[in-house]
């Protein structure tokens, strides 16, 4: 499993807007990928910003490349999430789930 991580900065007036369309949009784009296995957006206060970071998981690589094209390293965003946003990485990191820990055992 791969988990592919992004961070954005949205002021406080926007942040609302970020979060509805990472759970709208982004939500629906993601769900049609094959190998698409769950997301989390996370949020944090950062001053006169709100800190989002995504961690979205798949299978693998091909899979992240079927989101985010040839170049799996680049960040994907809408132009409402630019509208949104403040700043963001440019660059998304890729790291391998070392330890996956269930709430319960099975």
């Amino acid at each position: 499993m791969i988990a592919r991580t992004w961070r954005g900065w949205a002021g406080k007036a926007t942040a609302d807007d970020y979060q509805r369309h990472y759970g709208s949009e982004v939500a629906v784009n993601l769900r049609k990928i094959d190998g698409f296995l769950g997301a989390r957006l996370l949020r944090q206060d950062d001053g006169d910003e709100v800190l989002f970071t995504s961690i979205a998981y798949f299978t693998g690589m091909a899979e992240i490349r079927a989101f985010a094209g040839e170049d799996p390293g680049r960040a994907v965003l809408a132009d409402v999430a630019r509208r949104a946003l403040t700043r963001w990485d440019e660059r998304v990191t890729h790291h391998e789930v070392a330890v996956d820990l269930p709430v319960h055992d099975s």
